[in-house]
């Protein structure tokens, strides 16, 4: 299996070098070559197994040859060793035909630590037989970070940068960030928002001699390992749910698109999926540009659910790719047009494609405390303020009730956002145990102002002499 870029410009790589690439040189997203045919047969035999054999099945194309059968079974192992439920990911029935996906039994209580904790024993071993040392630089709206800083902390082949938006996650996101106090990890607060966060990684990238000094490797959701390791619990759950001889759809809470283009990845490898629901909050530029046609954007506005507040949709770039017929040029244009005008307009036939394989909807902030408060009253089930955007805008698609099983991608604990869910129930919920002591600790993190250079500075400063 090779990978190639969106754009189209750069040369195609395998596996182990689009990982620790992060992004194509010419700017673009790497993407499989060709989708693997997963038949009905290789499905219906995933029914039953483990999470670890499940996650094995499916990444083994993908990966190739970079790694052995046997280096992969025992990274893998090793990657979801620590999560707090036996199932990985459990479903829990909330209605009738809706289903939770509860993806925040790992270590930092959210669903970017079943890609997380996988890519870091894959860049660790990567690294340590290349005899190299690389830079992790990446931006966070909330979860990326802390779940990148737990899963590579104290690894003695990386070090690790992550970018947030200064005042605009919630206290438990910034703490789990803030507090480790390994040596190699280290929290940059940005002063603007996570569109800031995101264009200044970019913009490290694209410049290639900085990118060289610091042997730059990127681990936002933009990194293809990421993607084929969230795939996997879209087979998971659908198998639980009786696939493939029913189809199941899926909801999801979709800030930067990668979460959803996981889903859409399983579709196209095979998985028989009816619907794929993309779930935004007030922030909504996807939803608007599937309705409208026009990708453009606007002001971020602080929200509820903090994860979901970007107008840059990095991973929208892959979507468009395919929507093109895979054409590097027409992407390089439109993201040219993106960066120089502030959107374009989509036009036939990538519209009409979006459309076929995305439904859409938005979830405003009193709808966010409504629906918490429904589920909760309902189901006794109490959801974060991502979830709860996934569950309005999958039951505002009313079809799905009464057709496939709709799953709804439950991102994080809800005690991760104790305010929003107070409004809602009366009442904060607790964090686990094994998280007392966090709002005590030390925290240890720097401020800077949205510039390159200042952010440069402070990432060479942060290395080991």
């Amino acid at each position: 299996m090779r990978y190639v870029s969106t754009r189209g410009g750069s040369r195609p790589l395998n596996f182990e070098s689009a990982m620790l690439a992060g992004l194509a040189s010419d700017g673009g997203l790497y993407v499989p070559e060709y989708w693997p045919e997963f038949t009905k047969d290789f499905i219906a035999r995933l029914a039953g197994q483990s999470y670890e054999e499940i996650a094995f099945r499916i990444m083994r194309p993908f990966v190739g040859d970079s790694f052995s059968e046997g280096e992969l079974r025992g990274y893998i192992s090793r990657a979801y060793d620590g999560f707090g439920h036996a199932a990985r990911c459990p479903l829990v029935q909330i209605e009738s035909s809706s289903f939770l996906l509860e993806l925040f039994h790992g270590p930092t209580l959210a669903f970017k630590d079943f890609a997380m904790q996988l890519v870091a024993q894959l860049f660790q071993a990567a690294l340590s037989r290349r005899g190299e040392r690389a830079t992790i630089i990446g931006a966070t709206s909330g979860d990326t970070g802390s779940a990148a800083i737990e899963a590579f902390r104290g690894l003695d082949s990386v070090s690790v940068f992550i970018l947030f938006p200064e005042g605009r996650i919630s206290e438990v996101q910034r703490r789990q960030m803030t507090t480790p106090c390994d040596a190699n990890v280290h929290a940059l607060a940005v002063r603007g928002d996570f569109d800031d966060c995101q264009a200044r990684v970019k913009d490290m990238f694209n410049d290639a001699s900085f990118r060289q000094e610091m042997s730059l490797a990127g681990i936002n959701s933009i990194n293809w390992a990421r993607v084929a390791a969230q795939m996997v619990y879209y087979f998971a759950s659908a198998t639980a749910l009786g696939s493939p001889m029913r189809k199941v759809s899926f909801s999801v809470p979709t800030g930067n698109f990668g979460d959803i283009y996981a889903g859409y990845a399983a579709r196209a490898s095979g998985l028989p999926i009816e619907r794929l629901v993309l779930a935004t909050n007030q922030n909504d530029i996807l939803d608007r540009a599937i309705r409208s046609g026009q990708y453009r954007t606007a002001d971020v506005r602080p929200s509820l659910s903090p994860s979901m507040d970007i107008q840059v949709s990095s991973n929208f770039e892959r979507a468009l790719y395919e929507a093109s017929g895979r054409n590097g040029a027409a992407v390089s244009g439109m993201m040219a047009r993106l960066a120089g005008e502030g959107g374009f307009e989509l036009g036939e036939p990538v519209l009409a494609w979006l459309r076929e394989q995305f439904a859409s909807g938005n979830c405003r902030e009193d709808e966010t405390v409504e629906t918490i408060a429904e589920v909760f009253r309902h189901s006794g089930e109490v959801v974060c303020p991502h979830t709860a955007v996934g569950v309005k805008v999958a039951w505002d698609h009313a079809v799905a009730r009464r057709s496939a099983p709709m799953v709804i991608l439950a991102t994080a604990h809800s005690a991760k956002f104790p305010d929003a869910v107070k409004d809602a129930t009366g009442f904060a919920p607790e964090l686990p145990s094994r998280f007392d002591g966090l709002g005590q600790a030390a925290e240890r993190m720097h401020s800077v102002d949205n510039d390159l250079d200042e952010i440069k500075d402070a990432i060479r400063r942060g290395l080991p002499a």
